[in-house]
C-alpha cells in the first residue's frame, strides 16, 4: 500500500482527503493543529489505516516531529498534500509584522519544509507525488485578505519552479486552488455575502470539499503521470 501526508487533516477538505485516499487502497497520515474531535472520527472510522499527528505548522521541530513520524512508521511517503493553512482578514494597513509572519509560517514555510523533508526519499526512489493546495485568492487577490493571498500566490510560483527541478527525477509537483468552498474558514461570511459570491461564481453554487479532494486524488494517481507544474482552479468559474 501507498503512503499519503495529508496536512490540515481536520478540516473540511482534510477530511474528505483523508476518506478518498484510504477509499483507494492509502495509508494516511493526517497532521492537524485543532479540531482533534474530527481526527478522532477518522481514526475510528478508519482503524489501522489512518493515523492523527498533532502540530503546529508555524514551529520548526513540529514540522520535523510530523515527517519523523510518517518515516518511522512507512518509511517513505509517496504523496505528500499541503492542505494547511491560516487565513486572516484584517486591513493591509492595520495588519502587524508578526500576522503577516505567522499567515506564511504556516501557508508557505511549512510547506517548504515538509516538501523539502519528503523529497530526499522521493529522489531516491524516482517517485512522488506532492500537491500543494493554493487558492482562488492566490491568483486573482482578495480585497482584507492581502497577507493570505500573496500567501497563496507564493505556493503558485513555489509548484512551478519545484516541478521543474523534480519532475525529470520522477517526481510530479502540482498546485490546486479552490475557489469559495463550504467549510469553517469561510463559515463568517454573512448570508448576504455568501449570495453574492454565489453570483459571481458562474457554476451558481459554493465549491463543495469533495470537489477538491476528487482532483486532487487524481494528481496523486498514475494516470497523472504526464502532468507537472500546473495549478488548476476548483472555484466555479469564479476566477475568470
Amino acid at each position: 500500500m501507498k503512503t499519503a501526508l495529508i496536512t490540515g487533516a481536520s478540516g473540511a477538505i482534510g477530511g474528505e482527503l483523508v476518506n478518498k485516499f484510504i477509499e483507494n487502497g492509502y495509508f494516511v497520515i493526517g497532521g492537524y493543529n485543532r479540531n482533534a474531535e474530527s481526527v478522532k472520527a477518522l481514526e475510528k472510522k478508519h482503524k489501522d489505516l489512518f493515523f492523527g499527528f498533532h502540530a503546529d505548522l508555524s514551529r520548526e521541530e513540529d514540522v520535523s516531529a510530523l515527517y519523523g513520524f510518517a518515516e518511522k512508521n512507512f518509511g517513505h511517503v509517496d504523496a505528500l498534500i499541503l492542505n494547511a493553512g491560516v487565513s486572516l482578514y484584517k486591513l493591509f494597513t492595520e495588519t502587524e509584522t508578526a500576522e503577516w509572519d505567522e499567515v506564511f509560517k504556516v501557508n508557505v514555510r511549512s510547506s517548504f519544509l515538509l516538501a523539502k523533508l519528503c523529497l530526499k526519499e522521493m529522489l531516491r526512489r524516482k517517485y512522488g507525488r506532492i500537491v500543494f493546495v493554493s487558492s482562488v485568492w492566490g491568483k486573482v487577490g482578495a480585497s482584507m485578505e492581502t497577507a493570505y493571498s500573496a500567501s497563496k500566490a507564493a505556493l503558485i510560483g513555489l509548484t512551478r519552479a519545484l516541478a521543474k527541478e523534480v519532475s525529470p527525477s520522477g517526481v510530479n509537483v502540482n498546485c490546486v486552488c479552490p475557489g469559495v468552498i463550504k467549510s469553517k474558514m469561510n463559515a463568517r461570511f454573512s448570508a448576504a455575502e455568501t449570495e453574492e459570491l454565489v453570483c459571481k461564481t458562474p457554476a451558481g453554487r459554493l465549491g463543495e470539499p469533495k470537489d477538491v479532494a476528487e482532483l486532487i486524488y487524481y494528481l496523486c494517481g498514475e494516470n497523472s503521470d504526464f502532468i507537472t507544474g500546473q495549478d488548476f482552479s476548483v472555484d466555479g468559474g469564479f476566477s475568470l
